[in-house]
């Protein structure tokens, strides 16, 4: 076996833009998200019309999503990205900034597609990144969207702490931003050839992802994102009206939970590449489904927090080695297969929240937790579908004993 190739230049600045790019993509919909109250008291949204809001962003970026499926067959990943992520920042001011309740809701749905179209083209570029890297560096990327949630996070506690508006609050992050994202852009990769792009955009034998293959990766992908938007959702509720919390204390588990997520995808490529992608998300399943079972059975705030703690740990490696797993799986196609796979990241946070809330106000929101595990364990039954030690990349660019997808 060959010694590893050695990433040129080239490939090391797209690997770093791409990490910019996802921490922009972090902040920025952490800002969105945690600040979602606010804009409901700013555009007097009522109770009853807020789910509809919320629920229109996932809906339109998935079809942002199948839009960019189409869009890639005839332009670059990287041009897409670069010019849709400034986008994406100016729908963010937008939805601060306008007047109406008729004019936040054509800025959510901007954002809604925007953000579809980049979350499918970011993706496709750290799959076939990874590709030209022979190595997984996949949850790197998502590491960094982490980190960009945290940051976006901590602006918005900033913001709400000092009663600043929202226009004042998303006006100077968007003026850095938005041409940050213009500028790193100019270093984007491109990885998959131009024939296969060209048999993907439909001619051919290749032209089609064969679904039956693609759909155990969508179900481990929307089961994922259920867990996910439980926490996210969830937590603070449980913490405090079911185990008994502060209220200040049942807003900490959700800050934990995204610094125990940095922390397991900033580790995540290095299990990846000394026990392979099967090993790495069989344990983070286990550990996830763990978490949900401490969480239910939780004594006290403590004890589910500790819960809550697990499941950063163990959900934070599924998804990157999800969207891996579909380019190693279509490596001729792989821009279409994570086009359609990022679609039930969608579906996904639709379901989870009302999901978890249904069960909670008919049974009880212990048993409630216990859904989400039993939707997540279904990863196990699946986790062939992320490769083995023999789906390598070729004895010229591998390591020594890694098992790595994408």
């Amino acid at each position: 076996m060959t010694a590893p190739r050695v990433p040129g230049a080239r490939l090391r600045h797209g690997r770093v833009s791409l990490a910019i790019s996802f921490i922009v993509q972090g902040a920025v919909f952490a800002l969105l998200v945690t600040r979602i109250p606010a804009i409901q008291d700013r555009y007097g949204i009522s109770d009853g019309l807020l789910p509809v809001f919320l629920a229109a962003v996932p809906v339109l970026a998935g079809v942002g999503s199948v839009g960019t499926e189409h869009l890639v067959k005839r332009v670059r990943p990287s041009l897409v990205l670069r010019w849709v992520q400034p986008v994406v920042c100016l729908a963010l001011l937008a939805v601060g900034s306008v007047g109406s309740m008729a004019q936040v809701a054509c800025a959510l749905a901007a954002f809604g597609l925007s953000v579809g179209a980049l979350d499918a083209s970011m993706n496709m570029l750290g799959v076939s990144l990874q590709r030209a890297y022979a190595r997984s560096i996949m949850l790197g990327f998502h590491a960094a969207y982490s980190l960009g949630g945290i940051v976006g996070a901590s602006l918005a506690w900033a913001g709400a702490h000092w009663h600043l508006s929202l226009a004042v609050l998303y006006g100077p992050v968007v003026l850095v931003l938005a041409p940050l994202a213009l500028v790193v852009g100019r270093w984007f990769v491109d990885q998959q050839p131009a024939e296969q792009r060209s048999v993907a955009g439909g001619d051919g034998p290749a032209a089609g992802v064969a679904m039956r293959l693609l759909l155990p990766l969508c179900l481990v992908m929307a089961f994922a994102y259920i867990g996910d938007a439980t926490v996210s959702n969830w937590s603070a509720k449980y913490l405090q009206d079911v185990l008994g919390s502060s209220e200040q204390l049942a807003t900490v588990p959700y800050n934990v939970y995204m610094v125990t997520t940095l922390l397991g995808r900033a580790a995540g490529d290095l299990g990846v590449r000394r026990f392979g992608a099967v090993a790495v998300v069989r344990t983070g399943t286990v550990v996830a489904a763990g978490g949900f079972v401490v969480v239910a059975a939780a004594p006290g705030a403590w004890t589910g927090m500790a819960g809550f703690t697990l499941l950063g740990l163990g959900l934070c490696v599924i998804v990157p080695q999800t969207f891996a797993a579909a380019g190693r799986l279509f490596p001729g196609q792989s821009d279409t297969a994570v086009a359609r796979l990022n679609i039930f990241n969608y579906v996904g946070f639709l379901i989870g929240s009302p999901l978890v809330g249904g069960i909670g106000d008919a049974w009880s929101y212990r048993g409630a937790m216990l859904v989400p595990m039993a939707l997540v364990l279904v990863t196990l039954v699946y986790a062939r579908s992320f490769g083995s030690a023999q789906a390598r990349y070729g004895d010229e660019h591998e390591r020594p004993r890694t098992a790595d997808v994408g």
